[in-house]
């Protein structure tokens, strides 16, 4: 009932069976159980099922017989009722190999036809580590100015022409296993070549979708990445592509959340045809939405090793034009500094948006500090309650891109009520945010304005209103709000004020507008929340540092 449940509800099923791992001990209790009854049975001479006793044993000659086929690699097992057929139907839809124990056998065969000779190979070094020391001296590791003659590789992708380099594995299931590709057309064989050669031939009949330090080509869902009169000494280099749905319900319409909205990625490394670097990545069939497509230098996936980074949009319009939109009218609060403001997604949940044009790659991979105030200390966890500050530092890139040099990133944020944000980059630049008032209660308080007259006239109409300062102004542009608004909270008792104000004889409560407030087709209007003890009076205004009070006003209460 498990399996043929999450087979007729459509269940997502990651890597192998884990979801199910609770079926194996029941399955192995009927397995005994059969057998002990044929046993039994055979034992006390009663007539048994003979065709029971044929089944029983043509499943373990089966089992035998493909374990034998697969040696050395028999610890894999695939269904007799998979299709075997199919070209490349094993090798995308199933996880092969996960033990890369391929590749060894794949190095010592290599040996083996090539007597005396010695090889540079790029891979995880404990593969290497596993072979003996007699076969590891003619296995040379790729890097420090060494240019690699083959990768290891465990799983290929589909349509890639580089499955005709298979060394030493089963020649079961459509040549399934991948061991060892060379990246040198010395090295191929001559179909592969042949392959190859069409494949640049088809991609350089049209127009690059990228052009960058290699050239991207797309054909259907194949992309090829191309390099004319490439040194001999060019670092190896690394392509890959990573797609960020369309779909509104698993990413957000205006930009993608880049950590967990990337459901699927292709990586492959380049070969040489004679003076031309090739490489192909073969999209699976249901890629849509935008592709961030990346080179990478010494064949790592780390910021410092980017050479490039575009958006392309499979469906147009596309993240590129979003992103620029975004981007618009945002200026850092430093030169060195990220512009960084307040977003939405179509959910309403907020995020950070962090873009700088230009951006290096130092900058990109620097670390983000980003420190969270909420409005209540409960909804801290326990043991941040006598701080008050939700730490979460991250790495940039982490939840970004880089797409023509320009860097974009986007951090979702806590679904509590939040006071105050301040994020930067120890040492280089930092900048303080405080998140837009409820939207809803503002409509509310703005609606309520017409039937009271206001409290106090001054630059801004003062209206007390629910336990709160509505600050109210028509024809009112961004600059108006650019100066902070200071509160001060004269009590009728200033036993009710913290011990570290009293001496002062007020509260003082002064904020920055975007706080508790915002712009409405022209209009500003800010709520700030007055305290719960009795006040005697409200003195409120705005102010520069190094200036003074901009305008100033009063209100007296009679509580």
């Amino acid at each position: 009932l498990p399996p043929l449940a999450a087979a007729l509800l459509g269940s997502n099923l990651w890597d192998n069976w884990r979801h199910f791992y609770f079926l194996y001990a029941p399955f192995v209790i009927l397995a005994a159980a059969g057998l002990s009854w044929l046993t039994a049975a055979r034992l006390r001479r009663r007539p048994g099922p003979r065709g029971l006793y044929a089944l029983a044993g043509l499943g373990l000659a089966l089992v035998i017989l493909q374990m034998t086929q697969l040696h050395p690699l028999q610890y894999l097992y695939f269904n007799f009722l998979a299709d075997r057929t199919t070209p490349e139907y094993l090798r995308t839809h199933y996880s092969l190999d996960p033990w890369h124990l391929a590749p060894r056998a794949a190095l010592e065969q290599l040996l083996s036809d090539h007597p005396g000779e010695t090889f540079v190979v790029r891979g995880p070094k404990f593969q290497l580590a596993a072979l003996p020391p007699e076969v590891r001296q003619r296995l040379l590791p790729a890097g420090a100015g060494r240019s690699a003659d083959y990768e290891l590789i465990y799983k290929g992708e589909p349509g890639r022409p580089d499955q005709a380099f298979n060394y030493r594995y089963s020649r079961l299931y459509n040549n399934t296993l991948i061991g060892l590709r060379p990246l040198k057309a010395a090295l191929m064989t001559p179909a592969a070549a042949a392959a190859y050669q069409e494949i640049y031939r088809q991609a350089v009949a049209g127009q690059p979708i990228i052009r960058a330090d290699y050239n991207v080509y797309r054909n259907g869902n194949r992309l090829t990445f191309v390099k004319e009169n490439c040194p001999p000494d060019s670092p190896d280099a690394a392509f890959s592509a990573s797609l960020f749905p369309p779909n509104r319900e698993v990413s957000p319409p205006d930009l993608a959340e880049v950590r967990w909205y990337i459901t699927a990625g292709v990586s492959n490394h380049g070969v040489r045809l004679g003076h031309t670097c090739l490489a192909v990545l073969q999209l699976p069939n249901y890629f849509r939405g935008d592709l961030a497509i990346s080179q990478y230098n010494r064949g790592r996936h780390r910021p410092a090793d980017l050479v490039w980074q575009e958006l392309y949009s499979l469906n147009p319009p596309g993240l590129r034009p979003r992103i620029a939109q975004r981007r618009q009218g945002q200026s850092p609060p430093l030169p060195n500094a990220f512009a960084v403001s307040l977003d939405q997604d179509a959910a309403g949940r907020q995020r950070l948006l962090y873009a700088k044009a230009n951006c290096a790659p130092a900058e990109y991979e620097t670390r983000v500090f980003l420190h969270i105030t909420p409005e209540k200390p409960a909804a801290l966890p326990f043991y941040q309650w006598q701080s008050g500050v939700d730490n979460r530092d991250f790495s940039l890139h982490s939840y970004g891109l880089r797409p023509g040099g320009d860097c974009i990133a986007v951090y979702p944020l806590p679904a509590y009520p939040i006071a105050a944000i301040l994020t930067g980059q120890a040492g280089i630049w930092e900048t303080n945010l405080y998140p837009p008032a409820d939207p809803e209660w503002l409509r509310a308080a703005y609606a309520a304005l017409a039937a009271v007259q206001p409290n106090a006239r001054a630059y801004f109409a003062l209206y007390l209103q629910e336990g709160r300062l509505v600050y109210w102004r028509e024809s009112c542009a961004a600059a108006d709000t650019a100066a902070g608004f200071f509160l001060h909270i004269t009590p009728k008792d200033t036993a009710a004020l913290p011990a570290e104000r009293q001496a002062a004889g007020f509260a003082n409560l002064d904020f920055a507008f975007e706080r508790y407030g915002g712009h409405f087709d022209g209009r500003c209007l800010a709520a700030a929340p007055l305290p719960d003890y009795p006040v005697k009076t409200i003195r409120t205004g705005q102010y520069v540092a190094g200036q003074g009070e901009l305008w100033s006003a009063e209100i007296t209460l009679e509580r």
